[in-house]
């Protein structure tokens, strides 16, 4: 990483690399390093070995199962995690509802959920987006209606994440009509056994089952399942987008990609010669590198001074643009090294071939499935025509 830390960041990224070089189980990271996506029982585990430590959520006090650590060390301690190929700390636990509940959430939401979002005994999926609506959150249409202590709630959600793994949601509902659309939406936490509550698989373009539908029918749920004020919903939404995106450019996770392209070009032969003392991709490999050292020192500059966010609105626009155009490049490329070898996939005897199982025969066989799920890297999170947009308002007026 060569940058200019001070001798106390030095000293704990130094320790974070240790604890992961001593228990970060091999077989784990060989999996999500030949690119496979982490499997429920991986992240599990995972997060809770680092629940131990006190960093599957490091932000948050440690009252609560954090580390209250501050953001130099929190961003040392992601991008150390992303380039070892371990797993994330579920994002909708840790980096999502955490934070709106350490904000907007009762005491007795704070003691109930925190401990179990962090050591990750709950695994809670995201409905917020719905069929029709695309990126405008705000023209939700999933009614809840107060029925003395419950709300009665009714439509539906689409592109959940892992809402088949999920114990739990966390839903924007409208609670209310207002001539403003995002006021009348209310935050909702919802048990996924609750009658009424079904989930449909979508499988994607990578042959995997990551995204659901999520339907609600006459669903009741207990008012006292309510964050922060009903009708202020809004509020809740737009504090958890932005904690969303503090780790938008995944730079980690861009040089860990880099460096398994590395890896594979080394053992892959093109007739006589070996793949990376080809020039052209020597080349390309270089100016990847530095197109993700240029992100990396971004991402520092915007996180570590907090003026640039508040004096350019647009700046974490260029990080999320430029995080999720490189990782498609990087993909793209890994593909384009494995070649045929790539597409070698066996379905899962378990799941009908639409789980997250790694049951495929040829060690390459992740690059193209990888390959296809990172296309919706410039959709999800916000999409690039929105991050363009906002870039058009914010520099040039």
């Amino acid at each position: 990483m060569d940058l200019q830390l001070n001798p106390s960041e030095a000293a704990f990224r130094d320790e974070v690399r240790t604890f992961i070089r001593e228990r970060l189980p091999a077989d784990i990271r060989a999996r999500l390093h030949r690119g496979h996506p982490g499997r429920k029982q991986d992240i599990v585990a995972w997060q809770r070995i680092l629940h131990e430590r006190g960093w599957a959520a490091p932000h948050w006090p440690r009252e609560y199962g954090g580390a209250g650590l501050g953001t130099a060390e929190r961003l040392i301690l992601v991008e150390e995690l992303q380039r070892a190929a371990a797993p994330h700390p579920l994002p909708f636990n840790v980096a999502m509802l955490g934070p709106v509940l350490l904000r907007y959430g009762t005491e007795a939401q704070k003691r109930f959920f925190l401990p179990q979002l962090a050591r990750l005994d709950l695994w809670f999926c995201q409905g917020f987006s719905e069929p029709d609506a695309g990126s405008d959150l705000a023209s939700l249409r999933t009614r809840a209606v107060r029925d003395g202590g419950d709300y009665v709630v009714n439509g539906q959600k689409i592109w959940t994440t892992s809402a088949h793994h999920a114990d739990w949601i966390f839903a924007l509902v409208r609670t209310e009509q207002s001539a403003k659309k995002q006021d009348g939406i209310s935050f909702l936490l919802i048990d996924m056994k609750t009658p009424g509550v079904s989930v449909r698989p979508i499988v994607s373009i990578d042959g995997q089952h990551h995204l659901n539908e999520v339907f609600f029918d006459n669903a009741r749920v207990p008012v006292a399942n309510l964050v922060g004020e009903e009708g202020r919903g809004w509020d809740c939404a737009k504090y958890l987008l932005a904690s969303e995106r503090t780790n938008i450019a995944n730079v980690g996770l861009c040089w860990e990609r880099l460096a398994y392209a590395h890896e594979l070009a080394a053992q892959t032969r093109q007739g006589a010669r070996c793949l990376h003392d080809d020039p052209k991709l020597a080349a390309e490999l270089a100016v990847l590198g530095a197109e993700v050292r240029a992100l990396e020192l971004t991402n520092w500059r915007f996180l570590l001074d907090p003026e640039i966010g508040r004096k350019n609105a647009g700046f974490a626009s260029v990080l999320k643009l430029k995080g999720s155009e490189l990782m498609q490049e990087l993909t793209a490329l890994i593909a384009r090294i494995a070649g045929p070898a790539g597409l070698e996939r066996r379905a899962a005897e378990d799941d009908g071939g639409a789980g997250d199982s790694d049951a495929a025969l040829h060690p390459l066989a992740a690059a193209a499935s990888r390959y296809f799920f990172f296309r919706a890297a410039t959709i999800y999170g916000g999409s690039s025509e929105v991050q363009k947009d906002i870039l058009a308002k914010t520099l040039l007026g």
